[in-house]
């Protein structure tokens, strides 16, 4: 499957590393590095996440942090539409 990211989750993703990288510039790339790589691994496995808190969303974990990466699955797509701490308040929709 193709794996599109949307605007609000570059934007997620981007303030993470962004955030992370004030204190700590290595933490800040192994965060991306595994945000990016837990991604990669729905191209061919899709399912690999759990029914996601949102209707028609999925959420895995990304091993290594405490962050979630929520997304969407279409045909042959699979949408990243956030990237979230796991402490933060889930939103009811996206």
């Amino acid at each position: 499957m193709k794996i599109e990211w949307d605007s609000r989750a570059v934007e997620d993703l981007r303030d993470i590393v962004d955030y992370i990288d004030e204190r700590n510039p290595v933490a800040a790339l192994k965060t991306y590095q595994l945000i990016a790589g837990s991604v990669s691994q729905l191209a061919t496995h899709p399912f690999i996440g759990r029914v996601g808190r949102v209707a028609r969303t999925r959420e895995m974990i990304v091993n290594g942090t405490p962050y979630l990466v929520a997304y969407c699955l279409g045909d042959n797509t699979v949408t990243v539409i956030a990237v979230l701490h796991a402490a933060r308040r889930w939103p009811d929709e996206f």
